[in-house]
């Protein structure tokens, strides 16, 4: 193995996984950069590869990314206004603006545009609704989850993978691998709930953790087998390269894109039924 590559990838994997970590530690104001840089960073870098054959029309673009990055503060509790009105707002002059900018296919830019809005802008406007209902640092928990999960699909995929999870769309993932990664995070989820409380506050018990689990693993595998279907879709190996060693920012944070939504909807019922 190339030493200096190794070397690349391992310090940018730390600068990355410190920038999340810290910003999750400084609390609403640290959360909010956090959705903002990934919002801004997300959405430039998915309007590329979507319209690597046409010209990106930035009036456009800036407004996709002004979209996302307000979903991303919607339920912040520093922002002193509401986002999600500004954001409705943002959306009505995005369909207008479509009639003066002769775009040769109006129908298809919008549909992107909205796509943006929906695979990046919702996922993140979830992180910040769970941060507000329950406290920041679960959003760590959720991070946490997903690279245990992804260590551990590697690992154990590596060794005995033979059965391919999904081999139209990512030819290297196995169900050993998979079950794998869940092990892993069944066994974190577990130790988490005996710290959780002098960690975050929750009073969450094993089952809730263990599922909790479940929910990371089963949609983070389906968010990453996603951004699969859409860089076979583009022909592209990664979406970017902002982050040397790893690619772009959306194959670092595909499996969070999916996974966020779905804890949300699970916190929810836990509120809901508990």
């Amino acid at each position: 193995m190339d030493f200096k590559k190794l070397l690349t990838r391992s310090l940018s994997g730390i600068i990355y996984v410190a920038i999340i970590v810290g910003c999750i530690f400084g609390g609403y104001i640290g959360l909010s950069i956090l959705g903002i840089l990934l919002g801004i960073l997300a959405t430039m870098e998915f309007t590329k590869i979507c319209n690597a054959v046409h010209n990106i029309n930035f009036s456009l673009l800036y407004l996709d990314v002004l979209g996302v990055v307000v979903l991303s503060v919607s339920f912040n509790p520093v922002m002193p206004v509401f986002p999600i009105i500004l954001w409705g707002c943002i959306m009505i002059v995005r369909f207008i603006l479509e009639l003066y900018v002769k775009n040769e296919n109006p129908v298809r830019s919008l549909a992107h545009s909205m796509l943006t809005q929906i695979y990046i802008g919702v996922p993140l406007a979830c992180m910040s609704a769970t941060a507000f209902i329950m406290v920041p640092k679960v959003i760590l928990i959720v991070f946490l989850m997903l690279w245990i999960s992804d260590t551990g699909a590697y690992l154990v995929g590596s060794m005995i993978g033979k059965h391919r999870l999904f081999e139209r769309i990512s030819p290297k993932k196995s169900w050993e691998g998979f079950f794998g990664g869940l092990l892993f995070n069944l066994i974190a989820a577990t130790l988490f709930c005996y710290c959780s409380h002098s960690f975050m506050g929750l009073h969450s018990n094993i089952f809730q953790w263990l599922g909790l689990a479940i929910i990371v693993t089963v949609f983070g595998t389906w968010g990453d087998l996603i951004e699969s279907m859409f860089k076979r879709h583009f022909n592209i190996k990664d979406s970017g390269n902002i982050i040397p060693g790893h690619g772009g920012i959306l194959d670092r944070i595909d499996s969070f894109l999916l996974a966020m939504p779905a804890v949300t909807v699970y916190f929810a019922f836990l509120y809901l039924f508990a």
